[in-house]
């Protein structure tokens, strides 16, 4: 099998995910926004979570349950990805 550019993209993703504990712990720009123009407290927790806080549960590490959240995310998105599009090869859609 020849190296492809999803390849490389997957490696990235995956070392993304590694550095994940050095990413910024600020709010991202909606929740910014939302605390400067005073909102946040309209803000409704989600129905469902996946990986709370981006968090593996049970994982006493912090560091190691956001590297593992990161891990499963990315390979729970590729997984959907490469299904869909074995899925559509083998219709004869690409």
């Amino acid at each position: 099998m020849r190296f492809q550019w999803w390849h490389g993209a997957l490696i990235v993703a995956f070392s993304l995910a590694l550095l994940s504990p050095l990413a910024s712990s600020s709010p991202d720009g909606l929740e910014r926004v939302a605390e400067d123009k005073g909102f946040i407290h309209a803000a409704r927790e989600a129905w469902y979570e996946l990986i709370p806080d981006y968090t593996v549960p049970g994982i006493g590490n912090e560091a190691l349950a956001t590297i593992l959240s990161g891990i499963l995310g990315t390979a729970l998105l590729f997984g959907i990805g490469y299904g869909v599009a074995k899925l559509l090869k083998a219709k004869g859609e690409t």
